[in-house]
């Protein structure tokens, strides 16, 4: 319906405990659900990362799963990690509209505060029994409480904004991930996500490095290509990436 808001065609569900939000969302997929459904926890005994990492998931969070059932042309669907990256960034400085704090994108979709993780983003896809494809994108932010056991450094809303909420910051994201996927799928498409993208990348020109799985890159961070990939300019010339892990090079 024209000028309807996108995000009244999304649902949403909160649950206290589960063991991921992720893994309930890929149930409800194959249970049948439609998709654009929402699922919140307060806590999660099961949470995880990319590539297999535990995700700290105390009370105090907010750990979301949003399910999609076929979003898009899986090749197109790829993209969607630089989607969600564009909507936490945008709730999460709405969240911290009139506070101090820099929020920014590390390639492809870890979103920082001061250049501190403070969001981290899993997507997982499958393929369902009846044909149709499903994909989660997971979302775990650091509101209140702040993991100390991770090898990097991380930050929490609430170092910025006393008595952050995790469910004031739902609100925001219920709609700016809404907002995102629209003009994603039905407006300027994959171009303009990715100008909003660049926007609000961090370190761009800066020495990066990339750990590969069997070699590690370092270079200019040059930005993005209009696939999503990362663009590094080495001393052997100059290299793109679809996946590995970026530190900045201090």
């Amino acid at each position: 319906m024209a000028g309807q808001n996108p995000a009244a065609r999304y649902r949403h569900e909160a649950l206290d405990t589960v063991g991921s939000t992720n893994s309930e969302a890929l149930e409800r997929a194959r249970a049948g659900d439609p998709g654009r459904l929402w699922l919140t926890a307060e806590r999660q005994v099961g949470g995880r990362g990319r590539r297999g990492r535990n995700w700290v998931s105390e009370r105090g969070n907010l750990y979301a799963s949003l399910l999609l059932v076929d979003p898009a042309p899986q090749v197109v669907a790829s993209s969607l990690p630089l989607v969600a990256a564009v909507a936490v960034e945008r709730a999460i400085s709405e969240m911290l509209a009139g506070h101090t704090g820099e929020v920014a994108i590390k390639w492809p979709n870890d979103v920082l505060i001061d250049r501190k993780k403070v969001c981290g983003i899993l997507l997982e896809a499958e393929h369902l029994a009846d044909g149709r494809f499903a994909v989660v994108i997971g979302i775990g932010v650091n509101v209140g409480f702040r993991p100390d056991d991770v090898p990097y450094e991380v930050a929490r809303i609430a170092d910025y904004v006393a008595g952050a909420d995790p469910s004031v910051l739902f609100a925001h994201l219920f709609q700016t991930m809404a907002d995102e996927i629209e003009i994603w799928r039905e407006g300027a498409g994959l171009a303009e996500t990715m100008r909003r993208w660049r926007r609000a990348a961090c370190g761009l020109n800066e020495r990066i490095i990339v750990n590969l799985a069997r070699e590690q890159v370092s270079g200019r961070f040059a930005g993005i290509d209009d696939a999503g990939m990362l663009i590094v300019e080495t001393e052997k010339g100059t290299r793109t990436f679809a996946a590995g892990d970026v530190f900045f090079d201090t």
